[in-house]
């Protein structure tokens, strides 16, 4: 497959690239990128007949999202979600590669999972899959799964999200093994017994509400503890989902004296309160809980001075009939990937909070530097043919027509400025918008 891209702006912070200019794609791979009037000019090439051109003009080219946390179901849950559907939710959302969350069943602590997941989306895959494995056997948080074999079988990092390891020894000897095998941990970090019982942030609103609260504290404590354990193993760690201030403090700080520390944030928790519950609005109950405003403004501030590395969606799948139990019973999660872009133009470049360039660094640039993937995040000559095409300035409001299995967004008549009008893959176009 020979595709031309033609008079798009080339954003590529990875290359340090921001100008208008020709992608020329071959054989699933970056070719050349270059200015029309240089050289030969790839536009006017003849020796090889192109396959498509792709007239970008007005529009946006970007290095493919990379989303380091995405929850697609299968096996186990194919109601919800299934490898087909979650990677057509992502192509819609301009994200090239997605890792998968082990919290399947059964859950990804076995080679075989690991070995069905790659398998699988290969057969029905529209983008690239790189499953996470668990830290522990059966996420029980009490014997360590086999890491290696993990590993081996294709696991690029380590996990039990949606549990907190909270045995610190075990946590211990998984950043060991970790460091040993080369990848990050990526905990989930919730004091279980601090948070016990709690559906939404512990604050006045839920005080109002009458609904038991979880505390800020009861993340940061385990951010600590984390990050105390990394410091002295040395092991690579990623904080999931970031939602406090103290959170992004302590990461700060860690930062600062050299700790080998990232963190990562979801666009709800960047941009909704936890007002948002105050109708008992079922789509608003994600863990961690929406925050205060003032966790909002912290996790703002340390996106844009690079505290948060990564913005990740955190999309978790639930059915309709999940979603409409009582707030109390209703599981919690929100789909995320046909939205994040979109969210994160309209609230952070149209508001001039970030530059395209640094949304593309914690999208794509950040994703691909700490999971270590080779070849991905960039648009440079060689770089897998992974790319977005954005329309910064298309007008659109969210409806429920999703790509994803389900439907439990609570920004479903948002209207927002900014989209993905096309995703490629290995050189091949998987979204297009109609």
């Amino acid at each position: 497959m020979r595709l031309l891209i033609t008079g798009g702006r080339v954003i590529d912070p990875a290359s340090g690239v921001a100008d208008t200019l020709d992608v020329l794609v071959e054989n699933g791979q970056i070719l050349r990128v270059e200015k029309e009037s240089q050289g030969s000019g790839i536009r006017g090439q003849g020796k090889k007949p192109l396959d498509r051109m792709i007239d970008a003009t007005g529009k946006i080219v970007v290095p493919g999202f990379i989303d380091m946390h995405v929850h697609l179901r299968e096996p186990g849950r194919e109601d919800e979600e299934t490898i087909a559907t979650g990677t057509a939710a992502a192509a819609r959302g301009g994200f090239t590669s997605i890792c998968c969350m082990p919290n399947t069943d059964p859950v990804n602590d076995t080679a075989s999972v690991t070995e069905y997941i790659l398998e699988e989306a290969k057969k029905v895959g529209r983008v690239n899959v790189f499953p996470i494995g668990c830290i522990s056997k059966g996420q029980r948080g009490e014997e360590l799964a086999e890491i290696g074999e993990l590993v081996s079988a294709g696991c690029v990092g380590l996990s039990d999200d949606g549990r907190t390891v909270m045995n610190t020894e075990l946590m211990r000897r998984a950043m060991e093994y970790a460091t040993m095998f080369d990848v990050p941990l990526l905990p989930h970090c919730e004091d279980r017994l601090l948070s016990a019982g709690g559906v939404m942030h512990e604050g006045r609103v839920s005080t109002e509400l009458g609904l038991k609260g979880i505390p800020s504290v009861a993340e940061a404590v385990m951010v600590g503890r984390d990050i105390l354990l990394s410091e002295y193993t040395g092991a690579r760690l990623h904080i999931c989902h970031v939602s406090t201030q103290e959170s992004a403090r302590l990461i700060r700080e860690a930062k600062a004296r050299g700790v080998q520390v990232s963190g990562e944030a979801t666009p709800h928790h960047l941009i909704l309160t936890d007002k948002a519950v105050r109708d008992f609005n079922t789509h608003a109950k994600m863990n961690p809980p929406l925050r205060s405003a003032d966790d909002v403004a912290a996790l703002r501030e340390a996106l844009i001075d690079g505290t948060i590395e990564v913005i990740a969606t955190d999309h978790a799948p639930h059915s309709s009939a999940e979603k409409e139990m009582e707030f109390d019973y209703a599981p919690f999660g929100i789909i995320g990937l046909e939205t994040a872009a979109g969210l994160i133009l309209t609230e952070f470049y149209h508001t001039r909070l970030l530059t395209l360039a640094t949304i593309v660094e914690r999208m794509a640039v950040s994703p691909a530097r700490i999971l270590k993937l080779k070849h991905k995040g960039t648009l440079a000559p060689g770089a897998d043919a992974d790319i977005a095409i954005l329309d910064p300035d298309q007008e659109w409001t969210v409806e429920n027509n999703w790509q994803s299995k389900s439907k439990n967004s609570p920004f479903v008549g948002w209207k927002l400025k900014g989209t993905v009008v096309m995703t490629i893959v290995a050189g091949r176009v998987v979204w297009e918008a109609s």
